[in-house]
């Protein structure tokens, strides 16, 4: 039994051996079903997905429809996790961007006024668990207009949509609006994370070094690194991450002040980074669940709490 969480950017799949992060970008030609095939040899699967967004898809419907016949191929008996907080096991309009709700699903279960901030490559959700009944139903664009779903992640947010200048050899310099550098690039630059994590594509389909992302940051401003140096470029990816920190913990705050919660859990790939910052409990750190792809493997663990796979864990 496999949990799988099909994103826009990223393949989730979490199985007895532990978390498989799979690059693969839906906008594009995706090998999606070729990926899944490769663990035919598990008895099944389920899944939560939030890559119909992509805008490869006309609209959601085949987005949901395209994931939906991908997995089927390898695993005609799979069940998908939808926005009701029910299991289906054929595309309908309640599995869109459904993955984030498994995770507070499995959650609130054992903290039931806690919290979780689950920031990942492109998104950080920021959800009550008390509050579940009123979560069900709810699309990504009602959570935006809540403050549960904040639109910047670790890897793929372009750095001048957050921040639209820095301070360059003592002068304020303006960003220019061209998708130059991204906040992987500003956090792999400030040691925030590694290449095993910077794994989605380059603005500049350019490799993941040092060197290169500094060249991309200095590009934010329109200069080559030479002209404005390391120390430019480090204050590039500076101003992005103040900016980024900034509206991710305001926002955590007013939550967590509206609900009251008594612990604060943190998943996705940037956990490790904000948990000190907001007073959080990495999920890996104190509990040993995989942060990193944590709707993944919420929905296989509540298939089996669900008598959906009684004999999966």
């Amino acid at each position: 039994m496999i949990g799988i969480d099909v994103g826009g950017a990223n393949l989730k799949i979490v199985d007895e051996s532990g978390v498989h992060i799979h690059y693969c970008p839906l906008w594009k030609e995706s090998d999606l079903a070729e990926i899944i095939s490769t663990y035919a040899e598990k008895e099944n699967a389920a899944v939560v997905m939030s890559g119909e967004l992509a805008d490869g898809f006309f609209n959601k419907s085949e987005g949901i429809s395209f994931i939906v016949d991908a997995v089927l191929e390898t695993f005609p008996d799979a069940v998908f996790y939808g926005t009701d907080a029910k299991f289906h096991t054929k595309a309908c309009p309640e599995l869109a961007a459904a993955n984030w709700l498994a995770s507070v699903d499995l959650l609130r279960r054992t903290y039931p006024n806690g919290m979780m901030l689950d920031i990942g490559s492109t998104t950080a959700d920021i959800v009550p668990f008390s509050r579940f009944d009123q979560l069900i139903g709810m699309t990504d664009t009602i959570r935006l207009q809540k403050g549960y779903l904040v639109y910047t992640g670790m890897l793929r947010t372009p750095v001048a949509t957050l921040a639209n200048s820095a301070e360059i050899g003592g002068v304020v310099t303006p960003f220019s609006t061209e998708y130059f550098a991204c906040s992987g690039d500003a956090h792999f630059v400030l040691g925030h994370i590694g290449t095993d994590v910077y794994s989605s594509a380059t603005p500049d389909g350019k490799e993941v070094s040092r060197e290169a992302c500094l060249r991309r940051l200095a590009r934010t401003v329109c200069a080559d690194l030479e002209e404005i140096g390391e120390d430019g470029a480090v204050q590039i990816a500076e101003s992005f991450w103040n900016a980024q920190r900034n509206l991710v913990c305001s926002a955590v705050e007013k939550v967590r002040n509206d609900v009251g919660a008594d612990i604060l859990l943190t998943g996705g790939i940037g956990s490790s980074v904000f948990a000190p910052l907001i007073g959080g409990v990495d999920l890996t750190t104190a509990f040993g669940m995989p942060a990193d792809a944590l709707p993944a493997y919420a929905v296989r663990e509540i298939a089996a709490l669900s008598g959906e796979f009684p004999e999966a864990l």
